[in-house]
């Protein structure tokens, strides 16, 4: 594949559909049926969860999606597990209320309220939505930073040198979110399509920045 400091400019569908296509090669084999069942998830579903079934796709499905690192998903779901032992399964299923009924269009917001689910950081947080909205989400992580940070005249580039790629803040992810949304509609003007979206975007970027 070219760098991702020429893909970026590039207007060959052919290179973003190739760069895309690899991503696929990355996703550990025991968890690309989680990945297909996930992406994007099924919004009527979400709705019709009750407080413990939202419960258990965070822990069961989500949060081993998105932490595959062993280590990483047990401390992750033991913040979780607040919810079970402190009686709190109302004020998760409050969160998921708010996530469903959330104005996508403030990016802000909507970072802000998944981010209250015990367990997940700005990365946590972005990918669920990415995963719910992709269409206006994508995940932000250390990888897509790492790989925006190869990209040659962002308008954000100072602001992408300053993060901490791994302990992203709210205002960082917000950035990041809004770099992918005007590349994922730069490439749909170029291409004459609808196809990208954020979500996309950030496949492509999570791929370079490994």
């Amino acid at each position: 594949m070219m760098q991702i400091a020429d893909l970026w400019v590039s207007a060959d569908p052919k290179a973003w559909n190739d760069a895309l296509e690899s991503y696929r090669t990355f996703v550990q084999p025991q968890n690309v049926a989680l990945e297909q069942s996930l992406d994007p998830l099924d919004l009527e579903q979400l709705r019709r969860f009750d407080a413990r079934e939202w419960y258990e796709f965070l822990k069961d499905e989500y949060f081993r999606w998105k932490y595959t690192a062993p280590n990483r998903y047990a401390s992750t779901t033991r913040q979780l597990q607040y919810y079970v032992d402190d009686d709190a399964l109302g004020d998760l299923d409050q969160i998921r209320r708010r996530l469903l009924t959330l104005n996508p269009d403030d990016i802000r917001s909507g970072l802000e309220a998944a981010h209250a689910i015990h367990g997940l950081g700005t990365a946590g947080a972005s990918g669920l939505l990415a995963l719910m909205y992709p269409q206006k989400f994508g995940t932000v992580d250390e990888f897509v930073v790492k790989a925006l940070r190869q990209v040659n005249g962002l308008p954000e580039a100072t602001a992408l040198a300053r993060m901490n790629p791994e302990d992203l803040t709210i205002r960082d992810g917000a950035m990041i979110v809004g770099i992918l949304q005007r590349k994922a509609a730069a490439n749909n003007r170029n291409f004459k399509s609808n196809a990208w979206t954020p979500r996309k975007l950030d496949k492509v970027l999570w791929t370079y920045g490994r």
